[in-house]
């Protein structure tokens, strides 16, 4: 590996909006702020909605003989 070449990597605080806080490694010199993170994200969480706009959803699941997904 050569020398001098490669960034330096700093131990930073990534904030989210949540609370939320993490410790990692980056090339960043700062910490940071997000909106949002694993806590608080609707797919991490089991929050998220399947949106069913005139019965696409189901008649997808028909279609291809999927069964019915239990809410």
């Amino acid at each position: 590996m050569k020398q001098g070449i490669h960034p330096t990597m700093n131990q930073i605080t990534v904030e989210c909006m949540c609370g939320n806080s993490i410790e990692t490694l980056s090339t960043m010199q700062e910490s940071y702020k997000i909106e949002v993170c694993s806590n608080c994200h609707p797919v991490f969480t089991g929050q998220e909605r399947v949106m069913d706009t005139a019965g696409r959803v189901e008649r997808f699941r028909r279609k291809y003989g999927q069964e019915k997904a239990s809410k």
